[in-house]
């Protein structure tokens, strides 16, 4: 890496120049210190990662540990004073939950003893002559070790040593090997508790689980859309606008139609007697109301901007000639969504990690439990910054990395002639010179989001207890404002990641130079610039009204089995961020051309001695 003070000169003469606003011949590193701060920073994860490792008991996360300390499928280690540790479980591969049903948590434990068993009942077991058939059968002993099999019927108290009746069947969970119940009244329950939540969650959980496959089938339609409204964009005309506009009209009112006519079937309905159905109905009423808001704020707009149809064609056509230069700018999303999704999936590891870390501790009945060890919840707080600080920084990565390629594309005189893999060269550019830059840019955001999150469970838990109107409102209002700065901030990063790009200037600077050049043409872009990011939005708005309008009349077959309101609520979000993470790439390719044409303007006049980097198209947005 040519970081750390190396300077880099792409002239013939090696000489460096001032600072124009054209990219340079001259690049050097910028941000270092952010960027070794970032270092210390993740040496301090590193160290979490590795501590979890060691004193984590990944073993027992892994492959799970019943109540009296043994882990499943291994070979342990006695527990003094508890007298059922220690036992070879290298058979006994499964977590069995005595008490699967009606699982409570007291103390912060589990009131079910968990066994590790051979293998998971996979019919339900009314009496304990079933359960005792089912150990002789199987060799998968549901009762407490030290009793025989022989005497599941025989001695009195055996109803105390034994499972629940009636044993619900159940499957192991695949890498997890948990014995998961398979009712769905059973199975809502028991992952309720197990995130310790039994009481919001219950139904919530029982709604997802009964309708799995109508949540799978809606979050691949939204996938599905998604691609579809990307290619719609990659290959805009006039009549696919038109036809575009309509359907967003007719979705965003059909939605809206369908959800008011749903509330009133609901309220004629003298049959609902069910709890699910009475929830149903008041989340019914919040959907309708907030979609008939937001469909009159965008149908006003869309009435307001018809005329403007045309410049929504150029816009998304310049866009596209801008993006045919580099076309796997649009896979973009893809490797970063891949990255982030490892990520998360290794910050969870470690958190699960630093859960299970504790000492052994015995307590009545020969049980044991893991006791946190002191420090943790400090490291749990750091874990939460670099999780955010982290992902923030991959996602500034995908932007620098999308506004560099823009630029060497648009700076390029030879129109025929594009830049060689500019990807490439973006990318390396950012890992060379410009990390610095990329990681103060997702600090930033950082230090807004931990403050606004805070907020949150402040104001979710004064709402929980029904007290403190006041400082509920203040929450609230400090939520709102510290959501405006990460809007702005956002918009910010963005530029000044455009900007490095073409100057090579560290993050304060590019800042102030892009908000300087973009005051001073605000009248040229500021109204075009929003009407593109607008026609975007538009584009994700469609992908979620068709995803609401399948999973309403999905849903609506099985209104008394589930509460499907807040499934459909979560698809609608997930559909809207799949929306999102394609039709980005379009936002930041029109973001970063006309911060480049800001400059172009800027710093040329169209004469022979300085030309217009810009193409002839561009040119109609220049009044």
């Amino acid at each position: 890496m040519q970081c750390l003070g190396a300077e880099h000169l792409d002239s013939a003469e090696r000489i460096p120049t001032q600072r124009q606003w054209r990219p340079q011949i001259y690049r050097k590193c910028t941000d270092t210190a952010w960027l070794f701060l970032f270092f210390l920073f993740w040496t301090g994860l590193a160290f979490i990662m590795g501590y979890s490792v060691a004193a984590g008991a990944t073993g027992r996360l892994l492959f799970g540990y019943d109540s009296f300390g043994n882990v499943c499928g291994k070979k342990n280690s006695p527990v003094e004073g508890a007298p059922l540790s220690g036992q070879d479980m290298t058979q006994k591969k499964h977590v069995f939950f005595m008490n699967s049903c009606n699982l409570e948590v007291k103390d912060v434990r589990l009131s079910s003893t968990v066994l590790c068993v051979s293998s998971c009942p996979e019919e339900q077991l009314d009496t304990l002559e079933e359960v005792q058939l089912f150990a002789n059968t199987s060799g998968s002993f549901l009762c407490v070790y030290n009793l025989n099999s022989f005497n599941y019927t025989q001695i009195p108290n055996a109803d105390l040593l034994c499972p629940r009746l009636p044993v619900p069947p159940s499957k192991s969970f695949p890498l997890f090997n948990r014995c998961i119940p398979q009712t769905p009244e059973c199975y809502s329950l028991f992952a309720s508790v197990l995130i310790n939540d039994v009481d919001s969650l219950h139904r919530i959980l029982s709604g997802i689980m009964s309708g799995r496959d109508t949540v799978l089938g809606l979050c691949i339609l939204a996938f599905a859309l998604s691609l579809a409204m990307m290619f719609t964009f990659r290959f805009i005309t006039t009549l696919l606008v038109h036809i575009f506009i309509a359907l967003i009209v007719l979705g965003l009112l059909f939605v809206c139609g369908v959800l008011w006519w749903l509330y009133y079937d609901y309220t004629n309905d003298l049959s609902i007697e069910l709890d699910t159905e009475r929830e149903n109905m008041k989340c019914l009423l919040g959907f309708a109301i907030v979609s008939t808001v937001i469909t009159a704020v965008l149908l006003i707009l869309i009435y307001v901007l018809r005329k403007r149809i045309k410049l929504a064609v150029e816009l998304l056509q310049v866009t596209n000639k801008a993006i045919s230069s580099s076309p796997f700018l649009l896979l973009q999303p893809l490797w970063t969504f891949a990255i982030l999704i490892f990520f998360w999936v290794l910050w969870v590891a470690v958190l699960l990690s630093l859960g299970t870390a504790g000492a052994a501790q015995v307590i009545e009945g020969g049980q044991v439990e893991y006791k946190p060890l002191s420090g943790i919840r400090y490291m749990w707080w750091y874990h939460l910054i670099g999780l955010i600080w982290t992902s923030e920084f991959i996602l500034a990565c995908q932007q620098m990395t999308v506004a560099g390629t823009v630029v060497t594309c648009y700076f390029n005189r030879n129109k025929s002639d594009p830049p060689d893999r500019p990807i490439l060269s973006s990318l390396s550019i950012l890992f060379c010179y410009h990390q610095g830059t990329v990681v103060k840019g997702s600090f930033l955001i950082t230090v807004v989001r931990i403050p606004r999150a805070v907020l949150m469970y402040v104001y979710n838990t004064l709402k929980e207890k029904q007290d403190g109107a006041l400082s509920r409102c203040v929450s609230q209002c400090c939520c709102c404002c510290f959501w405006c700065l990460d809007k702005g901030l956002r918009h910010l990063n963005q530029n000044a990641y455009t900007t490095t790009a073409i100057n090579g200037t560290d993050f304060c600077t590019s800042a102030k130079d892009a908000l300087t050049l973009l005051s001073k043409n605000s009248s040229h872009f500021t109204s075009v610039n929003c009407f593109g990011d607008f026609i975007i939005f538009l584009g994700k708005v469609l992908v979620v009204c068709f995803t609401v309008f399948g999973g309403l009349m999905a849903f609506n077959y099985h209104r008394v089995l589930q509460v499907w309101a807040i499934p459909l609520l979560l698809v609608a979000f997930f559909a809207y961020l799949v929306a999102h993470s394609f039709l980005s790439v379009f936002e930041t390719v029109l973001d970063a051309l006309f911060l480049c044409f800001a400059v172009d303007l800027e710093t040329n006049d169209g004469s022979s001695e300085k030309p217009y980097f810009m193409d002839q198209e561009f040119l109609s947005f220049h009044s």
